[in-house]
Protein backbone atom coordinates (compact mmCIF):
# COMPACT_ATOMS: atom_id res chain seq x y z
CA UNK A 1 0.00 0.00 0.00
CA UNK A 2 1.42 3.38 -1.02
CA UNK A 3 1.18 6.13 1.64
CA UNK A 4 -1.18 8.97 0.82
CA UNK A 5 -0.67 12.62 1.72
CA UNK A 6 -3.25 12.49 4.56
CA UNK A 7 -1.52 9.37 5.94
CA UNK A 8 1.89 11.10 5.84
CA UNK A 9 0.49 14.23 7.49
CA UNK A 10 -1.12 12.16 10.26
CA UNK A 11 2.15 10.30 10.86
CA UNK A 12 4.09 13.58 10.98
CA UNK A 13 1.56 15.05 13.41
CA UNK A 14 1.84 12.05 15.71
CA UNK A 15 5.62 12.28 15.69
CA UNK A 16 5.55 16.01 16.42
CA UNK A 17 3.10 15.43 19.26
CA UNK A 18 5.46 12.90 20.84
CA UNK A 19 8.37 15.35 20.67
CA UNK A 20 6.30 18.08 22.27
CA UNK A 21 5.29 15.85 25.19
CA UNK A 22 8.89 14.86 25.88
CA UNK A 23 10.00 18.49 25.62
CA UNK A 24 7.76 19.28 28.63
CA UNK A 25 9.92 17.07 30.86
CA UNK A 26 12.52 18.76 33.08
CA UNK A 27 16.15 18.63 31.95
CA UNK A 28 17.51 17.20 35.22
CA UNK A 29 16.57 14.60 37.82
CA UNK A 30 18.06 12.97 40.91
CA UNK A 31 17.57 9.23 41.31
CA UNK A 32 17.95 7.89 44.87
CA UNK A 33 18.77 4.18 45.13
CA UNK A 34 20.66 1.49 46.99
CA UNK A 35 24.26 1.16 45.72
CA UNK A 36 23.81 -2.47 44.58
CA UNK A 37 20.65 -2.00 42.50
CA UNK A 38 21.22 -2.48 38.76
CA UNK A 39 17.63 -2.01 37.63
CA UNK A 40 17.70 1.49 39.12
CA UNK A 41 20.73 2.27 36.97
CA UNK A 42 18.78 0.97 33.95
CA UNK A 43 15.90 3.36 34.79
CA UNK A 44 18.41 6.22 34.99
CA UNK A 45 19.77 5.29 31.54
CA UNK A 46 16.19 5.25 30.22
CA UNK A 47 15.69 8.82 31.47
CA UNK A 48 19.02 9.86 29.98
CA UNK A 49 18.00 8.50 26.56
CA UNK A 50 15.07 10.93 26.76
CA UNK A 51 17.48 13.83 27.27
CA UNK A 52 17.26 14.12 31.06
CA UNK A 53 20.55 14.61 32.91
CA UNK A 54 20.33 12.17 35.86
CA UNK A 55 22.35 12.45 39.06
CA UNK A 56 22.46 9.14 40.93
CA UNK A 57 22.48 9.34 44.72
CA UNK A 58 23.22 6.11 46.57
CA UNK A 59 24.55 7.56 49.81
CA UNK A 60 21.26 8.49 51.54
CA UNK A 61 19.06 6.07 53.47
CA UNK A 62 16.30 5.26 50.99
CA UNK A 63 13.56 4.95 53.61
CA UNK A 64 14.25 8.49 54.78
CA UNK A 65 14.12 9.76 51.18
CA UNK A 66 10.73 8.10 50.65
CA UNK A 67 9.40 9.39 53.99
CA UNK A 68 10.49 12.94 53.17
CA UNK A 69 8.99 12.70 49.66
CA UNK A 70 5.57 11.62 50.97
CA UNK A 71 5.55 8.15 49.38
CA UNK A 72 2.70 6.12 50.91
CA UNK A 73 3.75 3.24 53.17
CA UNK A 74 3.69 -0.07 51.29
CA UNK A 75 3.61 1.64 47.88
CA UNK A 76 7.37 1.98 47.45
CA UNK A 77 9.79 0.56 44.96
CA UNK A 78 13.55 0.27 44.64
CA UNK A 79 14.26 3.90 43.74
CA UNK A 80 12.86 7.40 44.11
CA UNK A 81 13.38 10.12 41.50
CA UNK A 82 13.14 13.85 42.17
CA UNK A 83 12.29 15.58 38.90
CA UNK A 84 10.98 19.11 38.62
CA UNK A 85 8.52 19.72 41.44
CA UNK A 86 7.52 16.04 41.57
CA UNK A 87 8.68 12.67 42.83
CA UNK A 88 8.55 9.52 40.69
CA UNK A 89 8.49 6.38 42.81
CA UNK A 90 9.75 3.24 41.09
CA UNK A 91 9.69 2.00 37.52
CA UNK A 92 6.92 4.30 36.28
CA UNK A 93 6.47 4.08 32.49
CA UNK A 94 7.26 7.27 30.60
CA UNK A 95 3.67 7.62 29.37
CA UNK A 96 2.65 8.32 32.98
CA UNK A 97 5.63 10.62 33.64
CA UNK A 98 4.81 12.58 30.49
CA UNK A 99 1.13 12.80 31.54
CA UNK A 100 2.21 14.12 34.95
CA UNK A 101 4.13 16.99 33.36
CA UNK A 102 1.37 17.71 30.85
CA UNK A 103 -1.39 17.77 33.49
CA UNK A 104 0.64 19.32 36.35
CA UNK A 105 -1.75 18.04 39.06
CA UNK A 106 -1.59 19.25 42.66
CA UNK A 107 0.22 16.18 43.97
CA UNK A 108 3.60 15.25 45.42
CA UNK A 109 4.25 12.69 42.71
CA UNK A 110 3.34 9.41 41.07
CA UNK A 111 4.47 5.87 41.61
CA UNK A 112 4.23 2.25 40.62
CA UNK A 113 4.61 -0.15 43.52
CA UNK A 114 7.04 -3.03 43.29
CA UNK A 115 9.18 -3.78 40.27
CA UNK A 116 6.72 -4.85 37.54
CA UNK A 117 7.99 -6.82 34.56
CA UNK A 118 8.23 -4.85 31.33
CA UNK A 119 8.57 -1.40 32.90
CA UNK A 120 11.59 0.81 32.08
CA UNK A 121 14.61 -0.86 33.67
CA UNK A 122 12.86 -4.19 34.26
CA UNK A 123 13.17 -7.12 31.86
CA UNK A 124 10.31 -9.19 30.53
CA UNK A 125 6.86 -8.56 29.12
CA UNK A 126 4.04 -6.62 30.73
CA UNK A 127 2.03 -9.25 32.61
CA UNK A 128 -0.78 -7.08 33.97
CA UNK A 129 -1.99 -3.48 33.70
CA UNK A 130 0.28 -0.99 35.41
CA UNK A 131 -1.73 0.78 38.12
CA UNK A 132 0.10 4.10 38.50
CA UNK A 133 -0.92 6.01 41.59
CA UNK A 134 -0.49 9.62 42.63
CA UNK A 135 0.29 10.61 46.16
CA UNK A 136 0.14 13.55 48.50
CA UNK A 137 1.17 13.52 52.16
CA UNK A 138 1.62 9.73 52.21
CA UNK A 139 -1.88 9.09 50.79
CA UNK A 140 -2.30 7.32 47.45
CA UNK A 141 -5.07 7.66 44.88
CA UNK A 142 -5.33 6.38 41.27
CA UNK A 143 -3.52 8.35 38.57
CA UNK A 144 -3.74 6.18 35.46
CA UNK A 145 -3.71 2.60 34.23
CA UNK A 146 -1.36 1.60 31.42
Amino acid sequence: MKPTLPHLLLTAGLLLGTGTAQAALPDTATLHKNPQCGCCDAYARHLERLGIDVTISDDRELGAVKQSAGVPYGQGSCHTVEIGDYVIEGHVPMAAVTALFEQLPDTDGIGLAGMPSGTPGMPGPQNAPYEVYQFRNHEASPFMTL
